[in-house]
């Protein structure tokens, strides 16, 4: 059973399918524990990077296995746990930002777009999984936009309201320059049908997408930034400026993060890159069982570091990576068990924590 299950997964690509077969909630059978996991869109990339991780947690006879399931995106993955039938029975991959919006500024005329109400519950955190830059940086072929101040009355091409970085967090970016849907040509549809726009000279600029982790050592240059590379034509990077950064935490009391690219990282990028980043991780409700927590920790501690040599979307893996961010206050009391018996925990001391909004 268990090799046919993995034939099927392989070949087929048929983890989105059989994840949502299986009962939407931790089943333990044998002493395993199977827990259906909320993601994003199929491409999205850890779509990808979570089917690898369940596959090989079968393989293994893993304590806890992961079903990857598959979204419409973040936005709609926190509005999902805000239910209460759900607390209990999934984990989600969300962002310290979407956390902090979703707590403190959803309903309001600022937010209503894309959270139509508040979700004001403080979700604790297994583990972090990348850095993302998609929406915190932009990218055009038009020699005349040196900024994304220039974006005025011109077309910009963004990802779907139901994507917190392609979609909702570039909005916060662009508003900050001024450009708002009054006065620019803003288009919300999905990575793939606005990085073609962008080929086609249909739209002016658009988002495109690379993720990181905290030592800068290694990177994920996202399936649109390649094809953009491929297209033969000049591309130019649009950078967001740490004043802009710090305005919009100011504002919002988020913890985006601005840094700086070196200049050759990512695809025919010939000057350093000033970006935001928010940080990715897989989180549940305080609810949520602490043995779950603590075996699906223990589980992508002991996968990982195979995984890296298995798949490019786990190159970024490293124990600083899972714990950047947390905090006695912020992780599932599950994870830091895990986390303590690891030898890792002292680790969160070098990386500000995802807070809370007051």
């Amino acid at each position: 059973m268990l090799k046919r299950l993995f034939n099927f997964v392989v070949m087929g690509g048929g983890v989105l399918a059989l994840a949502a077969g299986l009962a939407a909630t931790p089943v333990a059978a044998q002493g395993k524990i199977s827990v259906p996991l909320l993601l994003c869109p199929a491409g999205c990339g850890p779509t990808e990077g979570d089917t690898i991780l369940m596959v090989q947690m079968i393989k293994e006879g893993s304590a806890v296995t992961l079903l990857p399931q598959e979204t419409p995106g973040y936005m709609y993955n926190i509005r999902e746990m805000g239910q209460e039938r759900n607390w209990k029975r999934f984990v989600f991959s969300t962002e310290d930002v979407l956390i902090q919006l979703a707590m403190k500024w959803g309903g309001t005329p600022e937010m209503k777009e894309f959270l139509p109400e508040a979700v004001p519950i403080r979700f604790k955190l297994l583990y972090g999984e990348t850095w993302w830059a998609q929406g915190k940086f932009f990218v055009t072929f038009d020699p005349s936009i040196k900024t994304p101040a220039d974006f005025k009355g011109k077309r910009v091409s963004l990802g779907l309201r139901s994507q917190s970085d392609w979609g909702v967090f570039s909005r916060l970016v662009l508003e900050a320059y001024g450009i708002t849907p009054q006065n620019t040509d803003i288009r919300h549809i999905t990575p793939a049908a606005l990085t073609q726009q962008l080929i086609d000279g249909t739209t002016d600029a658009a988002v495109s997408v690379f993720g990181m982790e905290p030592n800068m050592k290694e990177w994920l240059i996202g399936g649109p930034l390649r094809q953009l590379e491929a297209s033969g034509k000049a591309l130019r990077y649009l950078g967001v400026s740490k004043e802009v950064i710090d305005r919009i935490n100011k504002k919002y009391g988020t913890t985006f993060i601005h840094t700086v690219i070196p200049a050759g990282t990512l695809p025919k990028q010939t000057e350093p890159l000033p970006v935001g980043l928010v940080r990715g991780y897989k989180a549940a409700h305080p609810d949520f069982s602490d043995e779950a927590a603590y075996q699906i920790v223990m589980g992508v501690a002991k996968m990982a570091p195979k995984l890296r040599d298995l798949h490019i979307l786990w190159k970024i893996w490293s124990p600083e990576l899972m714990l950047a961010g947390l905090s006695d206050e912020n992780v599932h009391p599950g994870a830091k068990k895990a986390f303590v018996e690891l030898g890792w925990w002292d680790k969160t001391k070098n990386y500000p924590a995802m807070t809370y909004p007051k």
